[in-house]
């Protein structure tokens, strides 16, 4: 046996075009788990087979692994070696068995990624490359094996044991000990691997799936969290028939199991028939989760249960394509939210996420294509362009080929790729196949970074309008010239005069630089509804003026450019204001917004979850999205003076709105409370910027008296912002309540740290130093790092305090959790966007930040290339 070494290879570019099929494919995994939280024994029996003509060693990946044994058919060898963490076997065959042994301490494993121990429950995450710090194992994508997984565990301990796919046997080992064994018939990738071993509770159900085989389901908690999952469950099986009725996809196991745990550093994991879930995405009821939490566990729930086609059954070839999974089943469950609720709120909801995270990372250093080129390390790349943007990709697609045409597509997909591994231009040709449509120009979504941003002009002379497009990619990271995109844009044109519409809506393909629409008959000034639906992720310049972003907030018959129409006329007003020094409420487009606001108001014909949106402002950071440089103070002033003005001036309608909303009556979940109680939040803010006298009095009651956490926390979050002498206790009563519930307490360090007053920086320092503040903890650091981070006003207070806070957090997290101190960076990495002082100041960080001793490669990617990009 040679010296074994195990050291840190030195950050290594992995680029696209380099992409080699594996030498060595594992078609079954055996593996045999003795448990323990300080010392888990893995056995690994690979059966290997050689893929073409080539004498190359088996190469295993390990991330601080160390072999206690290594055998090949059976015989013990010593001419292996570790390179950079990897086995290296010479075998001179085509097909062998190969065993290894490992020790691990999951424990100790603060990284949160292979076997690691959470609140005494032992259980993984392998994507992107979490399995090797289980067992040496090719551990990419392509690699697609079956799995037989035996665990034996302490029972007292860990009487529950699960694995992926469905259970085989079980028993008795002696000494107290117990085992089981499970097998997943499918093959899949070791990134789909998944082990969870715990003292949990199980909320059972069952589904009967289209062919009629039923399925048994398991949410596992702790007991004390069980009666929080009777909402999972049932998002579980209305997505399950859901996807049967959209998709024709039907589940394939005999159970599906979820599991719900407190540190994890994404959001849940579609494992093979064992979902392993951030507890926040599970846990729910009334008095707890707001209904922002509800609609996020059915969203994420029906996400990785979609997940089983759309990343299982067919999965990625390599983590380029990343987005071939995650964009296309972002795309869906976004569909099924929409049908579950209104789908013109979801559509505001999803563009507005889009454009608080994506479209900043389309703008700054950290742009890349939803199909990247190269990476340093592959966590850095489960983004919003990967996700948000790359559901944009496939609802283009399915815009421009038609709901027949692209359910025939995804079933040539489905059909063609089942049980293997996938690329994005696999899916692309299938659906040119279904289609007979050409998307070869199409494909720049894939490869192009960046925004496009597309001017539209509307001329009108004797009865013709001609509607003139220029478009236009600005220049990101390494790709200076871009091609023009196929823009596929749904507009209407409706009169001035009689409010009417002039035609039917129409789907126009943009395909050039420039392009000309002509519309003939139009016997008045037309008004143009553009990008409705938001059917391209663009950014529209037009020359709309406010007369006629009023008009379309009060006529336009897509309620997305409803909304849009809104947005836009807040967004010129206070762009407008920042650049004059103006928060004069006599200015005219402070007038305009209120005009707008109030005929919004009193339209009986809204849905109250729809008013709700519209009325509310831009937010300070998005402001700062359409300026050459952001001054955070002057957004901050702008924005405060339009909210004083538009409380005080509608101060009647805002209290007939609240006391209206708040006569829906008991809690209840449906599209028409939720709404209701939406509009009542928004309402209140407003009364409370109007200085109105009781408006702290009458948030401290809508916080005591409230039925629900949405009432609740929305009044919570009026008074953390303000000076009302009821903010502090309602902060304590808040505490004192749920200080033994890890997710509400997040709410509770969240709704300070976004909070508007002067103080917020010194509060948040304050937080960080609290008892119940965990660094460790994913979630709580994203409750208090994470939000500070977009409070645009506090954290780039002048002094750089707020800089140089955000950078002490992440060089201390770096060192416990390398994936979540990176994912927290990317704000301080936007100094080109600000004044010099500003930029000096973030750049210091950034700089700082890279020095730190011991910097991960997840962290030295982020902060280096924010430096130079």
């Amino acid at each position: 046996m040679l010296d074994v070494q195990n050291s840190l290879a030195a950050p290594q570019v992995i680029r696209r075009q380099d992409y080699r099929p594996p030498d060595w494919q594992v078609p079954e995994v055996a593996l045999d788990f003795a448990l323990d939280p300080a010392a888990t024994r893995v056995k690994a029996r690979l059966e290997v087979v050689r893929t073409g003509a080539h004498d190359r060693p088996l190469v295993l990946d390990g991330d601080g692994l160390t072999p206690l044994s290594v055998t090949v058919d059976g015989v013990t060898i010593n001419d292996w070696r570790l390179e950079d963490g990897r086995l290296v076997v010479p075998l001179p065959g085509s097909a062998h068995v190969v065993e290894t042994e490992v020790e691990l301490a999951p424990e100790r494993n603060t990284q949160l990624m292979g076997l690691y121990a959470s609140g005494g429950i032992l259980c993984t995450q392998c994507e992107a490359e979490g399995f090797r710090r289980i067992t040496f194992f090719p551990d990419r994508p392509d690699v697609l094996s079956r799995y037989r997984v035996r665990m034996m565990a302490d029972k007292a301990r860990f009487p529950v044991l699960l694995a992926n796919g469905d259970p085989i046997a079980h028993g008795e080992a002696g000494e107290g000990r117990h085992w089981a064994e499970w097998h997943d018939p499918f093959p899949k990738p070791s990134y789909l691997f998944a082990l969870v071993a715990g003292d949990l509770a199980v909320n059972r159900g069952t589904f009967t799936t289209m062919s009629g085989r039923e399925v048994e389901l398991g949410i596992w908690v702790r007991a004390r969290d069980l009666d929080r999952t009777h909402h999972a469950l049932s998002a579980l099986k209305t997505s399950m028939a859901w996807d049967e009725r959209t998709y024709g996809r039907e589940y394939d196991l005999d159970v599906f199991n979820i599991v719900a745990v407190d540190d994890f550093n994404f959001g849940a994991m579609e494992n093979k028939g064992l979902n392993i879930f951030n507890s926040r995405y599970i846990l729910a009821d009334p008095d707890t989760a707001t209904d922002y939490d509800y609609d996020a566990v059915a969203a994420v729930v029906a996400h990785e249960y979609f997940h089983n086609w759309s990343g299982n059954r067919v999965t990625c070839r390599d983590w380029f394509q990343l987005s071939l999974k995650e964009g296309f089943t972002v795309y869906r469950d976004q569909s099924f939210s929409a049908d579950q609720g209104s789908p013109a709120v979801k559509r505001i909801e999803d563009v507005r996420s889009l454009r608080a995270a994506q479209f900043p990372e389309d703008a700054g250093p950290l742009a890349h294509p939803i199909r990247p080129d190269a990476y340093l390390e592959i966590s850095n790349f489960y983004t919003a362009t990967i996700y948000n943007k790359g559901a944009e990709v496939i609802r283009m697609i399915a815009t421009i080929l038609g709901p027949q045409a692209f359910r025939a597509g995804c079933d040539l997909y489905f059909e063609r790729f089942d049980g293997t591994a996938a690329t994005c231009e696999d899916f692309v040709a299938s659906m040119e196949e279904a289609s007979g449509k050409d998307l070869a120009q199409f494909r720049r979504w894939y490869s192009q970074a960046g925004t496009p941003r597309v001017a539209a002009t509307l001329t009108h002379e004797g009865g013709r309008a001609e509607l003139r497009l220029a478009q236009r990619v600005p220049p990101t990271p390494g790709q200076e010239h871009k091609e023009p995109m196929v823009l596929p844009l749904k507009l209407r044109l409706f009169g001035a005069e009689t409010g009417r519409p002039l035609g039917d809506e129409q789907l126009i393909l943009m395909t050039d630089s420039t392009e000309t629409i002509t519309f003939e008959g139009v016997g008045e000034r037309p008004v143009l509804s553009f990008n409705r639906g938001f059917s391209a992720p663009i950014v529209v310049e037009s020359d709309r003026s406010a007369a006629d972003l009023a008009f379309l907030g009060r006529h336009d018959d897509d309620p997305f450019a409803r909304y849009e129409a809104m947005q836009q006329l807040m967004l010129d007003a206070l762009v407008a204001s920042v650049a004059a020094g103006n928060d004069s409420s006599q200015d005219g487009g402070h007038q305009a917004v209120l005009a707008a606001i109030a005929d919004t108001l009193d339209d009986p014909a809204l849905d109250p979850a729809f008013i709700a949106e519209a009325v509310l402002l831009p937010s300070e950071s998005f402001i700062g999205d359409q300026m050459a440089v952001v001054d955070p103070d002057a957004i901050f002033r702008a924005r405060e003076a339009l909210r004083r003005n538009i409380g005080r001036e509608l101060e009647g309608r805002w209290r007939a709105a609240y006391d209206s909303a708040s006569a829906a009556g008991p809690y209840a979940y449906t599209s028409a409370a939720k709404g209701l109680r939406r509009l009542r939040t928004v309402a209140l803010g407003f009364l409370m910027a109007s200085g109105a006298a009781d408006a702290g009095a009458l948030a401290f009651r809508q916080f005591d008296d409230a039925d629900n956490m949405t009432d609740r926390q929305g009044a919570l979050g009026a008074l953390a912002g303000s000076n009302a002498p009821e903010r502090v206790p309602a902060l304590d009563i808040f505490y004192n309540r749920y200080s033994d519930n890890p997710l509400v307490l997040d709410k509770w360090f969240s709704t300070q740290a976004l909070s508007a007053r002067d103080d917020t920086l010194a509060a948040v320092e304050e937080l960080a130093r609290h008892p119940d503040f965990a660094l460790a903890n994913p979630n709580r650091a994203r409750s208090l790092i994470g939000a500070f981070s977009v409070n645009q006003r506090a954290f780039h207070a002048a002094s750089g305090a707020g800089y140089r806070f955000v950078a002490d957090q992440l060089i201390q997290l770096d060192r416990i959790n390398p994936q979540t101190a990176a994912k927290l960076l990317p704000p301080l990495g936007r100094w080109r966007r600000f004044d010099a002082a500003r930029a000096a100041r973030m750049r210091a960080e950034l700089e700082r930040i890279v020095k730190a001793p011991g910097l991960s490669r997840d962290m030295f990617e982020q902060a280096s290339k924010s430096l130079a990009g």
